[in-house]
């Protein structure tokens, strides 16, 4: 079984001390806890956002903080904070665990606590919770060096009428259920196509091929619009390249010339398998390999 991952990090002994935030205080790692009647623990009734610290700044904070606040009001979550506040503690976290640099942080808020755990908000009695957790992660080498292999998995995305994607929901079962499949079938990550059969990203990153030059990544109707994928799609366009957001086909990922995901922690990390099929030479390409310059220069220059 593959040992390899776009969620892998290098091992530090320091995260096993760290400080995290919950609900207005810190606790060490193995201190740090919440009530099981939470609306997150019960339910999986909550969002997120994982963010990533590089030179003492976070890459798109602003972008992550617009995708936060909206994922909450389409579900009628009050965060119960605004935007500078939750900013503040998001940087105290990282002043607590004297972070400056190869950190990530996942920023959760579910509904809050609840009388008892069934399916109806009114039931909540509390205001929403607030999770901090920074630590610190650096992608592993070895995925960059060698590549990822996919499988496409049998579990699809969703249509927004029945699971919207570009919610940031705690609720990632199917996604779960897919890289599972992957996995058993010896793959390290799952590739997902959309309910009419194109493809639509893996199942924690988005996925690029590259063909002719161009880039290639789904329109995003039934998949997550990752901040990462958008800042990959900047940055090669500002290159004066081209970038495509549309409707392809396995096939068309098996003829490409190179393939790659994008993801808050990895950054941009090369395919070379799938399905079985080698993409390309089999080896990260040169084309991702200048993304991955151009992606690294453009995150570091936009980080707030």
């Amino acid at each position: 079984m593959s040992n390899n991952s776009a969620q892998g990090y290098v091992t530090d002994p320091r995260n096993q001390d760290v400080w995290v935030y919950v609900n207005g205080d810190f606790f060490r790692r193995n201190e740090a806890k919440i009530s099981i009647f939470d609306s997150g623990f019960a339910l999986g009734d909550g969002i997120w956002e994982g963010l990533r610290l590089v030179n003492g700044k976070i890459i798109s904070l602003s972008a992550h903080l617009d995708r936060l606040y909206e994922g909450a009001m389409a579900i009628d979550l009050d965060i119960g904070m605004n935007r500078a506040d939750l900013t503040q503690i998001i940087h105290e976290t990282l002043a607590r665990n004297h972070m400056k640099d190869g950190a990530h942080l996942r920023l959760m808020i579910t509904r809050g606590i609840k009388h008892t755990p069934n399916q109806d908000p009114r039931f909540v009695i509390d205001k929403a919770t607030i999770v901090i957790v920074a630590e610190y992660k650096l992608p592993k080498p070895e995925s960059k060096q060698k590549g990822l292999t996919l499988f496409t998995s049998t579990f699809r995305t969703s249509t927004p009428d029945v699971f919207d994607l570009r919610l940031n929901s705690h609720s990632r079962l199917n996604l779960i259920q897919a890289l599972i499949q992957a996995i058993k079938a010896g793959a390290d990550e799952a590739l997902m196509l959309d309910p009419r059969g194109f493809v639509a990203s893996c199942n924690s990153t988005n996925f690029f091929i590259v063909r002719k030059a161009e880039l290639w990544t789904s329109c995003g109707n039934y998949s997550f619009k990752g901040i990462t994928q958008q800042n990959v799609i900047t940055a090669w366009k500002n290159s004066g390249k081209i970038v495509r957001e549309c409707d392809f086909t396995l096939a068309q990922v098996y003829s490409a010339d190179e393939a790659f995901a994008t993801g808050t922690l990895g950054g941009v990390t090369p395919v070379v398998k799938i399905d079985g099929r080698v993409i390309g030479s089999g080896q990260p390409g040169p084309l991702t390999r200048s993304i991955s310059d151009l992606y690294t220069q453009f995150a570091a220059e936009t980080a707030e």
